[in-house]
């Protein structure tokens, strides 16, 4: 769970300078490194003083990040609560938020937990990442009141704020990095067509009421004609270029989500979609169990040069979606998966750089994996059919690229052929620019 403690028998490191706190997963990240000691997750000091320790908001957190790793998690909502009612500086205000969020993730309430996520994201500038991010928010992530949280947050407002929207007008900017350039020209052409109209305008007056001095009807209706004309067409223009931006920051928002989704390789390790870029082409078959057999049955004939372009049959089963399993014992992956699962937040992202975690990481690729969280799975590919004008529920496959954006989709399951014709081996040119 974010802001829990540096894991060191469930102590905390406390630092004598002033620190920032980040939702993070499974540390509290200081903005400064100064005198390092040990403070116990507990109501009392452990040291032999008997002076009683006057409770702060940073001792409701951290006492309440202790209950929580023990499982304890009514106890510990109730540390987040008080947490909130003690005057707290926006960090701890935005930790006992989260935090708060997690516990009502924990126990099922989508509202409660979309309502303390709203207010970290409007008040105290909490990521939309760090919810995306997040394992102890899988369960909330499966729920429609992700789906409207994040909608909120895509769009931005007074009630949510626009850092998220931000972000992904700057992956926008990248993806289309024209379309401020021709917003300056409709705006600039539009703007000389209205004032050119302006004064058009009365000149068609005077040549329809005739007289002496009047203009050349003609003329003058034609001119009027071409700038009213283009006033519509730039302003149509416009608009059409604004629709667009927002189909694409919903795409990059889906793309967002799309990345976090879970796998378990053949070797039983846990990734994200984010961890095979540039290692794999993830194929997702998704419909009734049949279907989807009868397709890897088929892919099986082509698997020598599937292997060769990188593809990762994915198969989702529609209906079999199952709420995450949580321990009870504290929050995130198991224990058993704990080592394996070093997918989320950061501190993998940096990893995953590393020679050794990628060539690790597709040595243990195979033909085919395995979902986790199926219901998140089926919302992502619900979502995606609606965007593309596609009845949910009905039997698609979506082919990702190797920098784990979508290729292309289709109904029905793919033709294997034609696959391996349209896509390139790993180790060709074509493969190396599409990462």
């Amino acid at each position: 769970m974010a802001m829990a403690a540096l894991a060191v028998q469930q102590h905390l490191l406390y630092f004598s300078k002033p620190r920032t706190w980040l939702p993070h997963k499974n540390n509290l990240k200081p903005s400064k490194i100064g005198r390092v000691s040990l403070i116990y997750c507990s109501s009392s000091s452990p040291s032999s003083s008997s002076e009683t320790k006057t409770e702060t908001a940073e001792s409701c957190v951290n006492l309440g990040l202790s209950l929580f790793s023990k499982g304890r998690v009514k106890d510990a909502l109730t540390q987040f609560e008080t947490a909130l009612t003690l005057d707290p500086n926006p960090i701890e205000a935005q930790a006992a938020l989260y935090n708060k969020a997690c516990c009502h993730a924990y126990k099922g309430e989508g509202k409660k937990a979309a309502d303390c996520l709203r207010t970290a994201l409007r008040e105290y500038n909490l990521k939309f990442g760090t919810i995306l991010n997040d394992p102890d928010l899988a369960s909330f992530r499966a729920l429609p009141e992700f789906k409207e949280l994040q909608e909120e947050a895509r769009l931005g407002g007074e009630d949510i704020g626009y850092s998220f929207r931000r972000d992904l007008k700057l992956i926008s900017e990248v993806q289309a990095p024209f379309r401020g350039v021709r917003r300056f020209f409709y705006v600039a052409f539009s703007a000389a067509a209205g004032i050119s109209t302006f004064f058009t305008i009365p000149r068609l007056v005077r040549a329809i009421q005739g007289g002496d001095g009047a203009p050349d009807i003609w003329e003058t209706a034609g001119n009027a004609a071409i700038n009213i004309g283009g006033l519509i067409i730039l302003v149509a223009l416009f608009i059409w270029d604004n629709k667009k931006e927002e189909e694409q920051l919903a795409q990059i928002a889906r793309n967002e989500t799309l990345s976090r989704l879970p796998l378990r390789l053949s070797t039983s390790r846990v990734v994200e979609l984010v961890q095979l870029r540039e290692t794999a082409r993830p194929v997702i078959l998704a419909g009734k169990k049949e279907t989807v057999s009868i397709a890897i049955q088929k892919a099986e004939r082509f698997r020598t040069e599937l292997l060769k372009r990188g593809v990762l049959l994915v198969p989702v089963i529609w209906g079999e979606g199952r709420r995450p399993q949580i321990e009870k014992k504290g929050f995130g992956g198991p224990a058993k998966a704990a080592t394996s699962l070093p997918s989320i937040g950061e501190d993998f992202e940096t990893r995953a750089q590393s020679i050794t975690a990628k060539s690790r990481l597709k040595a243990e690729v195979r033909f085919k994996a395995e979902i986790v969280s199926s219901t998140e799975w089926e919302r992502w590919i619900r979502d995606q059919q609606k965007s593309e004008g596609v009845t949910p529920g009905e039997d698609v496959y979506i082919i990702l690229r190797l920098d784990g954006r979508v290729r292309r989709s289709g109904k029905g399951m793919p033709d294997w052929q034609q696959i391996v014709k349209e896509l390139p081996p790993m180790e060709a040119l074509l493969s190396k620019l599409e990462r």
